[in-house]
Formats: structure tokens, C-alpha cells, sequence
């Protein structure tokens, strides 16, 4: 499971994530991603709703959503770990470093992805088996980080998150750099579009992004 996981996030390439405290609008956005072509979604545990709405997704997920998989992110504790896996949480993403959550994912046989900031971060979340690593916050990180410290962790696998523009030139110095895959989320689901509830932005949106990412990844732009 932890490899097919890993397999869907190689293949797209895109780890869209977003947070909403209306069940009904965060399906519609799932819709709007499976229907994109989206096959590996994070639900963050940023509201009160969290744990309600993603039960509501994990049934769509079963009834209408085959090949994806739906994970839960911003979890920092043991318990949210938990209380996530027990209702079908097929991934767990964490902005932390914690040993303990760690642990629940390991006892569950559940992939875990870490957020790191530093190379002492980096090589903790190494100590407890973390294939692969969120770089958090990535828009104060940037591509030269990760360019400067890859060779210090060779075959990690690396992911940022946070503030990743839908942009050719953004997206070619991630993939130069050697990150394996981005997430998105307010560029991606933006305020406008869900206040608008323009699924058909969105859907527009998240094919453009799939599109661009297959183009700078096969033919990175110079930098």
C-alpha cells in the first residue's frame, strides 16, 4: 500500500491539498480533482470539521473515486494520527517532525510524510523511515535549498509544500532542483474559486497545472 502510494505521487507529480469547513464544498472540490485527473489528495485537519468531512470524502472516495488515494494532513499529534487512520486515512502528512506520530503510522503499516525545515529535521524524519519528506514552508525554503543539500541526503525523496506557483518557470526550478513531486493548495484552490464555487475553474486550473508539471519534468526549463 505505502508503495502505491508513493507509485500515484511519481506518476502525477501533484499532491493538490486544501481545507473547508463545509462538507459539501469539499466534496465538490474532490469531484473536481478526481475529474481532473487527480489520483492522490491531502485533506488538511485545519478546522473543526475535519474529522466530519473526511469521513463524507472517504465514502465518496469508495462510491465514486476509484485509484485514489486520500490522505489527511497538519496532523501533529499521536491521537489526530489515530483518530484519522481509524476512519480510512490511506496516508498521513504531518509540518512536523514527531516521533510519536511516527510510531501510530508505523504500528498501521501507513506511509507518513514529514515536514522539515533543516537538515538536522531532515535526518530525524531519515531515523524514523520517512520515504518521503515534505519541504515546509517552501516559499521561504525555495529551490536552492533543496539544490543544496540533496547530495547530503541521496534517494530521499522530497516534496514542498507551501506557496508553489502555477508557473513554468517555478515549477522547472522545483524539478531542477530535485524535488520528486509539489504540492499546491491556495494557488492551486484558490479563494475566488471556492467562494464562486467555479468547479469549472478549477477543473481548467488543475488539468493546466498537470499538464505544465508533465512538460517542465520531462524538458525542465534553463535556468
Amino acid at each position: 500500500m505505502k508503495q502505491h502510494i508513493i507509485d500515484t505521487l511519481l506518476a502525477g507529480k501533484l499532491l493538490p491539498l486544501f481545507y473547508e469547513n463545509s462538507a459539501e464544498t469539499s466534496i465538490d472540490i474532490l469531484r473536481t480533482l478526481y475529474r481532473a485527473g487527480v489520483r492522490i489528495v491531502e485533506y488538511t485537519n485545519r478546522g473543526d470539521q475535519a474529522l466530519y468531512n473526511f469521513k463524507q470524502l472517504k465514502a465518496l472516495q469508495v462510491t465514486e473515486m476509484p485509484g485514489l488515494y486520500l490522505g489527511i494532513g497538519t496532523i501533529k499529534s499521536a491521537k489526530e494520527a489515530a483518530d484519522f487512520i481509524t476512519i480510512g486515512a490511506d496516508f498521513i502528512v504531518s509540518p512536523i517532525v514527531n516521533p510519536a506520530v511516527a510510531a501510530v503510522c508505523d504500528q498501521h503499516n501507513i506511509l507518513w510524510i514529514p515536514g522539515c525545515m533543516t537538515p538536522t529535521e531532515i535526518y530525524t524524519a531519515q531515523q524514523f523511515n520517512a520515504p518521503v519528506i515534505k519541504l515546509f514552508p517552501a516559499n521561504i525554503l525555495g529551490p536552492a535549498f533543496i539544490s543544496s543539500i540533496r547530495e547530503l541526503f541521496r534517494g530521499q525523496l522530497f516534496i514542498p509544500t507551501g506557496g508553489v506557483e502555477i508557473a513554468e518557470e517555478n515549477l522547472a526550478e522545483w524539478f531542477q532542483a530535485g524535488v520528486c513531486a509539489l504540492g499546491m493548495g491556495s494557488k492551486l484552490i484558490t479563494k475566488e474559486i471556492v467562494l464562486n464555487r467555479n468547479y469549472h475553474e478549477l477543473y481548467l486550473q488543475t488539468k493546466r497545472a498537470l499538464r505544465m508539471i508533465e512538460t517542465v519534468y520531462l524538458q525542465p526549463l534553463k535556468i
